[in-house]
C-alpha cells in the first residue's frame, strides 16, 4: 500500500466522547497502548510503566520546544473582530523563513488569520492590547498571511502581555493551567501548539527512567500549523507538509548516532523529535527547518521506537505511525484504544510503537 495510500486509510470512527477535553492526573497516570510491530501484540498499559517497557540503554529523545501565548484578538477600522494566530517570524522583503525579523518597529511575522481582512489593512489591538498595530500585508494561502507588527516592542513581548495560549478547536474549554499545555521540560520558546506526546512524563518518572538505565535527551523542533494541519490531497503522497524549524545541539547528535552504531535503540517521543532524527539522518544541517513526509514504505535510520499519542484522522501523524507499525496493525490499535476507551488527541493517552 506504500504507494497507494489514500486519505480515506486514514480515517476512522472516533466516538465525540473520546475526545480528551482536560489532561491525566496525573500526567503519568495516562492509559498507553504498547504495539509490537513485530508481532502485532497489543497491550494495555499506563505511561508510568515505562522505565519496565523500555531497555536498559535505550536513548530517548524528546522536544523541548515551548508553546508562546500565540493566539491574539484586534479590530479593524468599522470594528469587526478577528483572531490572529502567530505562526513564526519571518524575514527579508519575500518572507523568507527565519528566526529574524524585519526592519526596526516593523517586525514580519506568519500568522493564521481568522476572519477576511483586506490586503494592506492595518488593524489595531483589542481590548487592553489597543495601542498594538498590525498590518495584514498579503495572503500566503490556506488561511495564512505574512502580517507586520508595528511600534518597538517585539511580537513576543505583546504576546507575553496581551496573548492567550492557543489550543485545538476540539478542546472546547479553555485550560484552566497553561502550564498543563506545556511539557515539564520545555525550554526554548516558538511553538504554536505543544509536542503532546511529551506531556506524559514528570520529573518523577524522569527518575525512573534514569534508575533503569534509560538515557533522556532533548532536541528542538518549533511546532507551526503544518504539523496538525489535515490532508487534502486524496493519495496521501501528493501532499506537502508546511516547513518547521528545528535545531539540535551537536553533543546530542553524536549521542544519537553512538547509540544507533553500538544496538541500542532510539527512542522518539512524538512525530515532530522523529521527523528531526531522520531529517539529519538524510545529512540535513543541525539546524534549519524540515518539511519531512514520512508515510508507509519509509526506512527509519535512526529511530527504533515511538511514543506518541493518539491523532486526528486525515492528518500526517496519522501517516507517520502507520510507517512504523504498518497500515493494517496501525488500524488494529486504533479500533481497540476506542473499544476499551482511550483518550484521544491533545488531552489523551499514549501509543508506545516498538
Amino acid at each position: 500500500m506504500t504507494g497507494s495510500l489514500r486519505l480515506a486509510d486514514l480515517d476512522y470512527d472516533l466516538p465525540a466522547e473520546l475526545i480528551a477535553q482536560t489532561p491525566a492526573e496525573p500526567r503519568d497516570a495516562a492509559r498507553l497502548l504498547v504495539v509490537h510491530a513485530a508481532t502485532g501484540r497489543l497491550q494495555d498499559r499506563v505511561v508510568r510503566d515505562l522505565p519496565r517497557l523500555l531497555r536498559p540503554g535505550d536513548l530517548l529523545v524528546r522536544n523541548d520546544t515551548r508553546v508562546f501565548p500565540a493566539r491574539a484578538f484586534f479590530r479593524r477600522a468599522t470594528g469587526g473582530r478577528l483572531e490572529v494566530l502567530f505562526l513564526r517570524p519571518l524575514e527579508g522583503a519575500e518572507g523568507a523563513p527565519g528566526p529574524g525579523s524585519g526592519a526596526a518597529g516593523a517586525e514580519p511575522w506568519e500568522a493564521l488569520v481568522r476572519g477576511r481582512p483586506r490586503a494592506g489593512e492595518e488593524l489595531g489591538g483589542d481590548g487592553p492590547a489597543a495601542a498594538w498595530r498590525l498590518v495584514c500585508e498579503r495572503p500566503l494561502g490556506e488561511g495564512r498571511w505574512r502580517v507586520v507588527s508595528l511600534g518597538a516592542a517585539s511580537v513576543h513581548e505583546r504576546l507575553e502581555a496581551f496573548g492567550q495560549t492557543p489550543t485545538p478547536p476540539y478542546i472546547r474549554a479553555p485550560v484552566a493551567d497553561p502550564e498543563r499545555y506545556q511539557t515539564t521540560y520545555a525550554r526554548r520558546t516558538g511553538s504554536a501548539a505543544a509536542p503532546t506526546a511529551g506531556l506524559h512524563f514528570t520529573p518523577e518518572l524522569d527518575a525512573r527512567l534514569a534508575a533503569a538505565g534509560v538515557e533522556v535527551a532533548a532536541l528542538t523542533l518549533h511546532v507551526g500549523l503544518g504539523t496538525f494541519k489535515p490532508l487534502q490531497e486524496e493519495r496521501v503522497t501528493d501532499n506537502r507538509l508546511h516547513r518547521e524549524a528545528y535545531a539540535v545541539d551537536g553533543s546530542v547528535w553524536r549521542r544519537v548516532r553512538e547509540a544507533g552504531g553500538g544496538g541500542r535503540r532510539v527512542v522518539a517521543v512524538g512525530t515532530t523529535t522523529v521527523r528531526v532524527l531522520e531529517h539529519l539522518a538524510r545529512g540535513a544541517p543541525l539546524a534549519g527547518e524540515t518539511d519531512l513526509f514520512i508515510t508507509p514504505g519509509f526506512e527509519p535510520r535512526v529511530v527504533g521506537a515511538l511514543l506518541t499519542n493518539f491523532h486526528l484522522p486525515r492528518t500526517s501523524l496519522l501517516a507517520l505511525v502507520m510507517a512504523f507499525a504498518g497500515v493494517e496493525l496501525t488500524r488494529a490499535a486504533y479500533a481497540h484504544a476506542v473499544a476499551q476507551r482511550y483518550r484521544f488527541f491533545s488531552f489523551g493517552d499514549a501509543m508506545l510503537v516498538q
